[in-house]
């Protein structure tokens, strides 16, 4: 995700310098639409094996905000971040080919009026989505190195089982 992420910035930001024939767009676009169908396959996971409990020494604040933070990663970053990018390209009439295999149908019909608003809804949510994830990184590593508790170490045992 955060490779698609840091391409798809490439691609939008750096257009004329880096992506001037699209190569960067069509693999931001081939890589987070594979990301999308991933993700299902991770919500089914997620919903039949629960997380590492939390540490006893979590204050009340510190479990709904962890709570919240997990809420608005499988919401934003996982699904409606890929899901608002389809769209773009649905009103821009531009394809969506997936993992090289077939193309995505449109979710709407073209419509040029609504591409400045599907570009900003999706730039926002993107920005957005990148300081989550790095505010999700920076507190998993707060918990391993300063408050010292087996967060970090759950998470990726979890990630291997």
């Amino acid at each position: 995700m955060v490779g698609s992420w840091g391409v798809g910035i490439l691609a939008t930001h750096w257009r004329d310098e880096l992506n001037p024939h699209h190569e960067l767009t069509f693999l931001h676009k081939a890589t987070a639409s594979t990301l999308l169908f991933l993700v299902v396959v991770r919500v089914f996971w997620r919903l039949l094996k629960r997380p590492p409990a939390l540490p006893v020494s979590m204050n009340p604040l510190m479990r709904r905000g962890a709570a919240l933070g997990h809420i608005l990663l499988y919401a934003l970053a996982l699904m409606a971040l890929p899901l608002l990018g389809w769209y773009w390209s649905s009103v821009a009439e531009k394809p969506i080919l997936v993992a090289g295999l077939f193309i995505l149908p449109p979710l709407v019909a073209p419509n040029p009026d609504l591409y400045d608003l599907a570009t900003l809804v999706h730039t926002w949510i993107a920005w957005f989505c990148g300081a989550l994830v790095g505010g999700h990184a920076l507190v998993a590593l707060k918990h391993h190195f300063v408050d010292k508790d087996d967060i970090l170490n759950g998470m990726l045992s979890q990630s291997r089982g």
